[in-house]
């Protein structure tokens, strides 16, 4: 199947070589992927079906590497490719055409079904899934946030197996580098899990050895980590101050200031930042609330807390932390973007495939207006309707 993306304003080139919105230009997709950016002369489209963007943005697919849920499912009530389908289904609408469907703390057998599930709907093609995020149980209780303390645990060498056999697309993991050695971090790593430092006490300078040995990244920055203090700078501190690792961001005005996120973005290269939503089940529906692990966790707006006022997740879509980082943080619509499609897919080893607009990467795209509302998404060439939207 072959086609043609006219009259569009299209988000080309990378964040290391320039190029923002472009005008005048197609991108032609064959076999669900971008063949060419060519002229949009008539001519050069001979034969070609094509879709009028009529003067919309045209932009990289979003993707999300902390999808806990959506569309009234939460992933952990109920790992399985059925499951997976709902929440990427509900936030597709949202322009995320990548997803890692994200497990909170819980016993080993639920993680190995929610690994069996994953692995099951890349087999079988449900659009978007990536990977799987699996945050925790291997995390500090001094840090846990809402996750049950009772679920939490050591990670030691009997669980590196599970870890490491999804197969298929990535897997995530956060874990606090105090609750496993140096030796297993780099061991992960080595398997091509991407490794995340996340719900953790640990000093500079055990942060500092997990660097070394593999760690990766920072999962929600700032939030259930040690902070950066006069003495210690803590995990926010190696966090910053480390040039390489990624950061996840939850851009909703809530999690973090946005003083102290823009703050953050002066401290290291900006492709170094990505926006995760941390979603949660109430996401593409109009719920008040949800159960999660028996605990009643309510929704208001984009902010979901329990019982005792502890933010559990949120309520956001990652058009909206797009359009955040440009109003709260001050970011160009050019590097917001980047921020939830390019730089997360080159955070999990995928930017050959995902994350641009560009010949030979995979057509995951977003057609959006000017207040980032999507008009429609294409994964691997599709459209939502012709994947069953």
């Amino acid at each position: 199947m072959s086609f043609a993306l006219v009259n569009g304003r299209m988000l080309l080139g990378d964040g290391h070589t320039g190029a923002g919105l472009s005008v005048g230009q197609a991108v032609i997709i064959r076999d669900g992927r971008i063949a060419e950016i060519a002229d949009a002369a008539p001519a050069r489209l001979a034969g070609l079906r094509r879709h009028d963007l009529r003067g919309a943005l045209l932009l990289p697919g979003f993707i999300d590497s902390q999808v806990n849920g959506g569309g009234g499912v939460l992933f952990n009530d109920a790992p399985s490719v059925d499951s997976i389908r709902a929440i990427g289904r509900a936030h597709r609408r949202f322009g995320t055409t990548g997803f890692l469907p994200t497990l909170i703390s819980d016993d080993l057998e639920v993680v190995a079904r929610a690994i069996a599930a994953v692995r099951a709907a890349i087999a079988a093609g449900v659009p978007g899934v990536l990977g799987i995020h699996i945050e925790g149980p291997f995390l500090n209780v001094e840090r846990k946030g809402v996750h049950d303390p009772a679920k939490l645990r050591e990670l030691d060498r009997s669980a590196v197996g599970l870890l490491t056999s999804l197969e298929l697309g990535r897997t995530l993991v956060t874990l606090a580098p105090e609750m496993t050695t140096p030796g297993i971090i780099g061991e992960l790593s080595a398997a091509g899990v991407v490794v995340a430092a996340g719900h953790t006490n640990a000093t500079y300078a055990e942060i500092g050895t997990a660097l070394k040995h593999g760690l990766r990244g920072f999962t929600h920055l700032f939030n259930a980590m040690s902070q950066l203090t006069g003495r210690e700078p803590g995990t926010v501190g190696a966090a910053l101050e480390d040039p390489a690792s990624w950061c996840g961001i939850i851009v909703d005005g809530h999690h973090t200031s946005p003083v102290v996120l823009r703050l953050a973005l002066r401290c290291k290269p900006p492709e170094r930042f990505v926006l995760v939503t941390d979603a949660m089940p109430g996401v593409g529906t109009e719920a008040t609330s949800f159960e999660l692990q028996g605990r009643r966790i309510r929704v208001t707006g984009d902010i979901c807390v329990d019982e005792e006022g502890r933010l559990a997740g949120s309520n956001i879509d990652m058009a909206s932390c797009v359009r955040n980082a440009v109003a709260l943080l001050g970011v160009p619509l050019p590097q917001a973007v980047r921020m939830a499609s390019q730089w997360p897919a080159e955070f999990l080893r995928l930017g050959s495939e995902y994350g641009r607009i560009a010949p030979g990467q995979r057509a995951n795209l977003v057609a959006a207006d000017d207040d980032l509302k999507v008009l429609e998404t294409w994964i691997d060439g599709r459209s939502f309707a012709e994947d069953g939207g």
